[in-house]
């Protein structure tokens, strides 16, 4: 996959959707692509992650206490969490067929912060900016759990 291509498909993630061409590309130049055959786990319910995935091409399955949550394809992606804290994973994620995925590790993602804090500072923005609509569609206002005391 070439340069261009992972700064596209980084760009296309709203997780990074705030950063300039040039934090895509640092992040892009940190990130990469990888072949996984179908019924590969990519991270497992519990363990403690270190790589966040966007999935280029197939799908995988997000499966929560033997419950399937979801099927990702093209353009999702999982394991953000694991770039900003160390929690363990919230599900397991299975290859349901051949899956091109894009894999920053958190030490990639570390390199970059390093580089270039203003990545971390406006991943957390876009994080907090996510929290409130969540917020905003499923608390009711009397109870708001980001409202001051």
């Amino acid at each position: 996959m070439r340069q261009d291509a992972r700064i596209k498909l980084l760009g296309d993630v709203w997780l990074f959707e705030r950063c300039s061409r040039k934090e895509l590309a640092l992040i892009a130049s940190q990130a990469t692509p990888m072949q996984i055959p179908a019924g590969k786990e990519l991270a497992r319910e519990g363990e403690f992650g270190r790589e966040f995935f966007v999935v280029i091409a197939g799908k995988v399955e997000a499966v929560r206490n033997g419950v399937t949550i979801g099927i990702l394809g093209p353009g999702s992606f999982f394991g953000e969490m694991a770039l900003l804290e160390r929690q363990p994973r919230v599900a397991t994620v299975v290859a349901v067929e051949p899956t091109e995925v894009l894999v920053l590790t958190t030490q990639g993602f570390a390199s970059v912060v390093d580089q270039m804090p203003s990545v971390d500072r406006k991943m957390l923005t876009v994080l907090a900016t996510r929290l409130r609509e969540l917020e905003d569609r499923f608390v009711p206002a009397g109870e708001r759990l980001l409202s001051p005391p």
